[in-house]
């Protein structure tokens, strides 16, 4: 199990921490020279200490099985993947950059449709949107923000360039898994923190708070603000009671809040009803308000979004983001930020084809082998065909659902995802990774200092959710002038 790093050989892919057998690139020389100075006893028991961290503090997912709700620890691998605060400087203006042009893009989709009519990008992306909410129409919510919390799933090729793999605008999850990922690995090599500049992300909660206070319709220094969560039951509750613990802010469900009379929103409490400026939601546009959405919806609360729409209180991510959650919108962020921005995009997209264009799907039907085909509206992994790895039968039927509904399917090549080193069992090897970082945005926009690391633990594998198999890692940003 030591860290023989001659014997450890990423090739063909482009490695993290190592550059060729028995030598780490620079920014990772301190950490790969730590862990060559560990024995096998010494691996095993940071293994174990983490391990143990882990159940301690209660750091959890759910699993959806067969009819079943599993709660399963959080995978965890104690080796950290490393970025030099340089280069994160460049990727942090890219995330900043986009998600302000996909802002002002949901906010003129609701309004004015300027980029439809200047014929930049087709009407059919909105036509055919799953998630563009008519009810929305006609609102600008403050700062001219909709999508006020972002999960950027960002991947690395095999020259180590950073490519945005997707962008999350919905109810992205998974900073709770990053901030914890930190706490265990520093239980794990404390040491390590005293001699290296690594970038801290604690102060996320603290920058949470700030933005969703930003939102507020009424100005106070500590306005009332609830997180929204759908139960227990759901696979990132962990996160919710996590999130809303940190904040100081109060956890609640649907059935814990109430639209007065007056339009504003009321949670119940043992002292009466107190007015609720702001609400994180952590549950689909769909069950938010029965009144307005699907009116079986025991999840949210009648009313919210007339309130909403009169200003009386905040959303988080407001209603209608997810317009721009999509897979086949994301083909047109790059023409996006020019057009919002008249920039060049800093951060470059997978190239993709869209299934909808009669010339993609040919070429796509004809290289479904070498191809990654994904649904528009799917997360977590869900739904997609990873044609290099697929049957012929699967491929077959992949085939006949682009041919049936063209719109919802795009493609992408099949990229060399970056690896890192990774404990396997008593081995150290090179497993697939992938990074989401979290932005926020408000009255100003902060992005995490990397991000959650998510590592595919199956051998070859390249999906990387936790829901299919997948782990995770501490992400170091070091400032390699201190």
């Amino acid at each position: 199990m030591a860290f023989d790093w001659k014997q450890y050989d990423p090739k063909p892919f482009y490695d993290e921490l190592i550059a060729k057998p028995g030598k780490p690139r620079k920014p990772a020389k301190p950490l790969t020279d730590y862990l060559s100075s560990l024995d096998d006893a010494e691996i095993q028991s940071r293994k174990t200490a983490a391990d143990s961290a882990i159940l301690e503090m209660g750091i959890s997912f759910t699993v959806y099985t067969e009819g079943e709700n599993i709660d399963r620890a959080w995978p965890f691998d104690i080796i950290p993947r490393v970025i030099t605060k340089a280069e994160w400087e460049r990727v942090s203006k890219g995330l900043e950059q986009r998600l302000t042009a996909l802002n002002m893009f949901i906010n003129d989709i609701y309004n004015e449709q300027r980029i439809f009519k200047d014929k930049i990008i087709p009407r059919y992306v909105l036509k055919q949107s799953k998630n563009f909410r008519q009810q929305c129409v006609g609102i600008t919510p403050p700062h001219g923000v909709w999508a006020h919390i972002c999960g950027t799933d960002l991947v690395r090729d095999g020259k180590g360039d950073f490519y945005v793999l997707e962008d999350n605008l919905r109810v992205p999850s998974g900073v709770s898994y990053m901030l914890e990922n930190r706490q265990v690995t520093k239980r794990v090599f404390p040491e390590l923190f005293e001699s290296s500049s690594i970038l801290p992300v604690d102060e996320y909660p603290t920058h949470l708070f700030d933005m969703l206070a930003s939102i507020s319709p009424r100005p106070q220094d500590y306005p009332e603000i609830a997180v929204l969560t759908p139960g227990i039951y759901n696979s990132a509750y962990f996160e919710h009671s996590f999130l809303a613990q940190r904040m100081g802010a109060e956890l609640v469900e649907g059935a814990d809040l109430v639209v007065g009379d007056d339009d504003c929103v009321y949670m119940r409490t043992i002292d009466g009803l107190e007015r609720v400026d702001v609400i994180y939601r952590r549950i689909d546009d769909e069950f938010l308000d029965p009144e307005e959405f699907n009116p079986d919806s025991m999840l949210g609360v009648p009313g919210l979004m007339r309130a909403w729409r009169k200003g009386n209180v905040g959303l988080a991510n407001a209603p209608g983001a997810g317009v721009a959650d999509d897979k086949v919108m994301y083909a047109y962020v790059p023409e996006v930020i020019r057009y919002y921005l008249d920039e060049e995009p800093i951060l470059p997209n997978v190239p993709t084809y869209l299934c909808v264009n009669e010339e993609d799907r040919e070429y796509v039907l004809d290289h479904l082998d070498e191809l990654v085909v994904k649904p528009a509206n799917e997360s977590g992994g869900y739904g997609m065909l990873v044609g290099p790895h697929a049957t012929k039968k699967q491929r077959a039927e992949f085939a006949q659902l682009i041919q049936k509904d063209p719109r919802n399917y795009i493609a992408q090549p099949t990229l060399a995802l970056s690896v890192a080193p990774t404990l396997c069992g008593d081995d150290i090897e090179p497993r697939h990774l992938d990074l989401r970082p979290f932005i926020l945005q408000g009255v100003r926009t902060d992005v995490t200092a990397g991000g959650l690391t998510r590592v595919a633990m199956r051998k070859g594998s390249l999906v990387v959710n936790s829901s299919q198999g997948g782990g995770s890692k501490d992400t170091w940003i070091v400032d390699e002038e201190n």
